[in-house]
C-alpha cells in the first residue's frame, strides 16, 4: 500500500478527531468566558473568538448558548468520577459511615472540579428555562443516590427520630456548593480538610 493510500485510510478518523477536538476547545473556551464575565455576559460571538472558530461552527456543534452551556455541564459532571464513587459505595457496603465518606468525597471532587459551572447552570437557570431544569436534574439526581444508600442501611442505622428524607435533606445542606465555596474563598479551607469536616459532620448528624 503506497504512503498515499496509508493517509486516506486514516482520513475520517483524523476529521473525527479533529471534530472532537474543536468541540472540546469550544467547551473549554466557553467555561473560560463563562468563568470570567458569566454566562448573561458572554456571548456565541465570543465563545467563537475564544475558541479560534467561525460563529456557525459554534452553531453547528452545540445549537445554541443554551447547549453548549449543558455541554459543559455534562462534562463537569464526568470529570467528578461517579465511578469511583460507585466503587467505594460497593465496597464499604456493610459501612454506612465509610458510604458518607465516599458521597462526601464525589461531592468534594465535584465541586473542586466543576464548581463553576454547577454556579455558571444556577445563574443562567433564573433566565434559561432549559438551565433551571438542569440544574434541578443535577440536585435530583444526587438526592437520588442518597436515597439508594440510605434506603440499603439496615434498620436502625439512621440516629434515632430521623426519617430518610429528612436525613437526605440533611445531607443536602450540609454538602453543597455554597459550604464548599464559603469554606474555600472565605475561610482559605483546603478541599481535603472540607472533605474530612463533610465525612465527620455526616456521620454525627445522621447515623445512630
Amino acid at each position: 500500500m503506497s504512503e498515499e493510500q496509508d493517509r486516506r485510510r486514516y482520513d475520517s478518523l483524523r476529521r473525527t478527531t479533529q471534530a472532537l477536538e474543536t468541540r472540546a476547545e469550544i467547551a473549554r473556551a466557553a467555561r473560560r468566558l463563562f468563568d470570567s464575565q458569566g454566562w448573561a455576559g458572554t456571548t456565541v460571538r465570543e465563545v467563537a473568538r475564544e475558541a479560534g472558530v467561525s460563529v456557525p461552527t459554534v452553531y453547528a456543534t452545540y445549537g445554541n448558548k443554551t447547549g453548549l452551556t449543558r455541554a459543559v455541564a455534562d462534562s463537569a459532571d464526568l470529570s467528578a468520577d461517579a465511578p469511583q464513587m460507585l466503587a467505594e459505595l460497593e465496597a464499604a457496603a456493610s459501612n454506612p459511615r465509610a458510604q458518607l465518606a465516599a458521597m462526601a468525597a464525589y461531592d468534594r471532587r465535584l465541586f473542586e472540579r466543576a464548581g463553576d459551572i454547577i454556579m455558571v447552570i444556577r445563574e443562567a437557570g433564573r433566565s434559561e428555562p432549559e438551565l433551571a431544569t438542569a440544574y434541578r436534574d443535577g440536585r435530583e439526581r444526587g438526592d437520588a443516590t442518597r436515597v439508594q444508600v440510605f434506603s440499603s442501611w439496615p434498620a436502625g442505622t439512621l440516629r434515632h427520630g430521623l426519617d430518610q428524607q429528612s436525613a437526605v435533606d440533611i445531607y443536602a445542606a450540609i454538602c453543597n456548593i455554597d459550604v464548599y465555596t464559603t469554606l474555600t474563598t472565605e475561610r482559605g479551607w483546603p478541599p481535603g480538610r472540607i472533605e474530612e469536616w463533610w465525612g465527620q459532620t455526616l456521620a454525627r448528624e445522621l447515623l445512630r
